[in-house]
């Protein structure tokens, strides 16, 4: 279940300010999560901002004023945080909390370090769910926290944790990627491998094949840029990818042979048996 809150909330003076950058679909999931918390200040160019604003009791705000808050969450695709980062640079308050959301690590810190004032701090965090598996609550579920710039990566796995009761891993920025390497790299691989053989759903299954397809079902409805983002910006998914497909070319040679080595002549059929 998600929070439901009164309009009137977005106004609520004693709340702290915080500038939500990016209304896609994760920014846009976070917003009744995070309205209980502060006063949400939205923005994103999408044209019609005005109404989901309206419709969780947020303000819709140009960049500039969103991040002019104290704390600022940049909601935007990897291939993104550097112009986004450069676009807010100005516009920041001296000891502001800049915290992202990207599903890499490494690389988006580094270049937010680049290009925001050394006078505000960084933390960069990963929610290890989304839209599709937070739908029906986010309590409990996993969210990796890495230390950017300052100390306060300490305050936000400390709200996560008793705000939001999300369950806080916490990791360097290397030691998360080449863990996505595997856990998001090769998942969303085969996933897409899977779904884009368009298989009709069968009527009799197993428990493992259905497993199998609610790790597809899980991330069919990512877009392409995170997908893009986890398989091919990962300095560490490119080695993976090269073992897991050297290993499909042997497992294929392994079991070409077995049928395609046997002469057309030696194969006949064998008489079936009447059914009655």
């Amino acid at each position: 279940m998600t929070p439901s809150l009164p309009p009137a909330h977005a106004e609520e003076p004693s709340l702290p300010g915080l500038g939500l950058i990016g209304a896609g679909a994760f920014g846009s999931f976070c917003l009744p999560h995070l309205r209980p918390f502060f006063r949400i200040h939205l923005a994103d160019p999408r044209p019609d901002l005005t109404e989901l604003a309206a419709r969780h009791g947020v303000r819709a705000v140009s960049l500039a004023e969103a991040a002019a808050q104290p704390f600022v969450l940049l909601a935007v695709p990897v291939a993104q945080v550097a112009a986004a980062g450069a676009a807010i640079a100005p516009h920041l308050r001296p000891g502001a909390l800049v915290v992202d959301v990207c599903s890499l690590k490494l690389e988006p810190l580094r270049l937010l370090q680049e290009v925001l004032p050394g006078s505000v701090d960084l933390v960069g965090t990963h929610p290890l769910f989304g839209p599709n598996s937070g739908r029906g609550g986010i309590a409990g579920l996993r969210i990796t926290v890495c230390p950017g710039r300052g100390r306060r990566h300490r305050l936000v796995a400390r709200f996560l944790e008793r705000a939001l009761a999300l369950t806080v891993i916490r990791s360097t920025a290397e030691a998360h990627d080449r863990e996505m390497a595997q856990v998001q790299g090769l998942t969303h691989l085969v996933a897409r491998l899977v779904d884009s053989l368009a298989l009709p759903r069968p009527s009799q299954t197993t428990p493992s094949f259905e497993q199998l397809m609610r790790a597809v079902e899980a991330v069919r409805d990512d877009s392409e840029a995170l997908f893009r983002a986890i398989t091919q910006e990962n300095p560490f998914v490119a080695p993976l990818t090269a073992r897991f497909f050297a290993a499909a070319c042997e497992m294929q040679a392994r079991m070409m042979p077995t049928t395609a080595s046997l002469p057309l002549s030696g194969m006949r059929e064998e008489p079936m048996e009447d059914a009655a």
